[in-house]
């Protein structure tokens, strides 16, 4: 018998609440639809995301006037020189709201860095490598704190680590990735920093959000700041940290654990278990890729099938896999998302270190009842992630479909068929908390698993073992990366996935590396440390053959990066720089060990 009660946050139009948008990013995404009808067919790899990117040089009201004034062809286009005219007079660059800061705490060559590597070629490219900390690091400007109605740009207090490239902002989950780079390179502070930074979001809003655009307010990300600030006290021992963290760090377990995001799954021993879900406070295109979003949309005809996608859609965003087959019902359909009707594995890992940080961090500063509280919090979510997710036959964990992610309901009954069987990296993902790789028979299945998976490639571990390839059938015109909407075209394109094969990323590369690690076992460390040595070495070719760190890799071949999705492959590439650090403070290389592709 399914059990059903009501949300703590009541449903509305289109599946759920929303978070309004404002004035100026709805001006902009006029804009953003003006430029792509007007430059579509001439401008190369144009980027929907860098028209809301960009802030007002005069008030809204007087810029909005303007625009309206721009003459229109026959065909109801803004010529492309009046509108190239208008957005040089009238819009400061994306990006330029951001500014250069040279890092308080960056040293060329840091006093004991990376001591276990040895061989010098290794080396010297590490350096390079740590050297881009400064390439990153940027400070809000002054106009923004100034006039923050005229940006997209949230102010923050601190200087930031942006990803890189059309990433030009502070983004959630990379940080902790960052975090451990900068960990590895011994700059603590501009670590701290971008802490204090998230922590300032969750005192604004509630939860830290996706990124610091207005744009990003109805959504966040997978939940990692606990994790940032325990490694960064395991480092450093800064118990001021701790403390200012801990009301942050309470406020947005609430919101990952109560409302929408909550779902309770009745076993067949009518035991109540609490997972949660990614669910985005948003039923309309995304503001940084409106044009795509509607694109994929024109397939429904009535306006709340098209508002579900476009939750759908955000929640996918929501969740950092932005975008799988791991979302979708029908592999070779987009618009089949999902996504609000699946208990991820990976977020439910999350919260489970973030329950087990939280008692340590509270027991750091003396609260033992907190800390007493989480504790029965974790054993309680371990419970159910090994009663909802594990599959003993298969030696994984399993995401588990609801029955449908856009009502109110939230209690369902557990039934094995609703397991998704397909392979995803983060199907391993709970191997990365101590609950489960201290227990080295379990390790040992879970590593024979991933040893047969067919993720395991030559130069990484690959996302998923779909090869989705160029299967979404969009009605769209297409300008190579540049997805546009066309009232004259009528052409079919298609659209690939970036989160699945080949494609690997450096988050997944690290969660299961380091869990392997923390076994204890000799035979999963010694797994671990061959997917790490694959995963440098298509690094280090990659940046040799590019003078560049990628954001993602094709983990069939060795120095390859990775493609596909919304935008050309980005680079920078914050979350690649600390894996790669990350691993290289693990590990070290031995002067006699080959970097080159084998």
């Amino acid at each position: 018998m399914t059990v059903t009660r009501a949300l703590q946050q009541p449903c509305t139009g289109g599946g759920g609440p929303v978070v309004p948008t404002t004035p100026l990013v709805a001006f902009l995404e006029r804009v953003q639809e003006t430029a792509l009808d007007t430059f579509g067919e001439s401008e190369k790899n144009l980027d929907p995301k860098l028209y809301v990117d960009f802030s007002l040089k005069s008030n809204l009201s007087t810029t909005i006037g303007a625009f309206d004034k721009l003459p229109r062809n026959e065909n109801g286009l803004v010529p492309a020189p009046d509108l190239q005219e208008f957005i040089e007079k009238w819009f400061g660059g994306a990006g330029d709201d951001l500014v250069y800061a040279e890092p308080v705490d960056f040293v060329p060559e840091p006093e004991g860095f990376l001591p276990k590597v040895v061989n010098p070629e290794v080396r010297a490219w590490a350096l390079e490598v740590h050297s881009l900390w400064k390439n990153l690091t940027r400070k809000v400007s002054g106009s923004v704190l100034d006039r923050p109605d005229l940006h997209t740009l949230l102010p923050l207090p601190e200087p930031v680590v942006i990803p890189g490239s059309r990433f030009r902002e502070v983004y959630y989950w990379d940080s902790y990735w960052i975090i451990r780079g900068l960990l590895a390179s011994k700059m603590h502070e501009t670590a701290k920093s971008i802490v204090i930074n998230l922590i300032s979001l969750v005192e604004t809003y509630g939860y830290v959000l996706n990124g610091a655009r207005a744009y990003y307010t109805n959504r966040s990300e997978p939940p990692l700041l606990s994790a940032m600030v325990h490694a960064i006290y395991n480092r450093t021992g800064d118990m001021e940290l701790v403390k200012k963290a801990l009301p942050a760090l309470l406020k947005e377990y609430q919101f990952w654990n109560s409302g929408i995001h909550k779902v309770t799954i009745e076993d067949g021993e009518a035991n109540n278990h609490i997972l949660s879900r990614y669910y985005a406070k948003w039923n309309k295109p995304r503001p940084e890729s409106s044009t795509i979003d509607r694109a994929h949309a024109s397939k429904f005809s009535g306006d709340s099938e098209k508002e579900q996608l476009y939750r759908k859609v955000a929640s996918t965003a929501e969740s950092g896999w932005d975008f799988s087959t791991r979302w979708m019902r029908n592999i070779s359909d987009f618009t089949t998302l999902s996504t609000t009707s699946i208990l991820p594995v990976d977020l439910n890992v999350f919260l489970l270190g973030m329950e087990l940080d939280i008692a340590f961090l509270a027991k750091v500063v003396g609260d033992n009842a907190t800390s007493k509280s989480f504790l029965v919090a974790s054993t309680a979510r371990k419970q159910a992630i090994n009663t909802v997710f594990w599959n003993e036959e298969k030696g994984q964990w399993l995401d588990y479909w609801i029955n449908n992610g856009t009502t109110c309901e939230e209690s369902h009954t557990w039934q094995a068929w609703n397991q998704n069987h397909n392979v995803y990296a983060s199907n391993y993902a709970p191997l990365w908390i101590d609950l489960f790789n201290s227990d080295i028979s379990l390790v040992e299945k879970v590593r024979q698993s991933l040893q047969s998976s067919g993720l395991v490639c030559a130069a990484g571990v690959s996302t998923s073992t779909i090869n989705s390839g160029e299967q979404w059938l969009v009605k769209v015109q297409v300008t190579l990366a540049c997805f546009v909407i066309s009232t004259v075209h009528n052409r079919f394109s298609r659209i690939r996935t970036t989160r699945d094969f080949p494609n690997g990323w450096a988050p997944l590369q690290h969660m299961i590396v380091e869990g392997l690690v923390r076994s204890g076992s000799q035979e999963a460390r010694s797994m671990a440390q061959d997917i790490a040595v694959r995963w440098i070495r298509t690094n280090y070719v990659a940046y040799k053959e590019t003078g560049a760190m990628h954001e993602k890799y094709n983990v069939e071949k060795c120095g390859a990066s990775g493609g596909g999705g919304e935008y050309k492959s980005q680079t920078g590439f914050g979350w690649s720089n600390g894996v790669v650090l990350a691993f290289l403070e693990e590990f070290g290389w031995p002067k006699d060990l080959k970097i080159d592709c084998q």
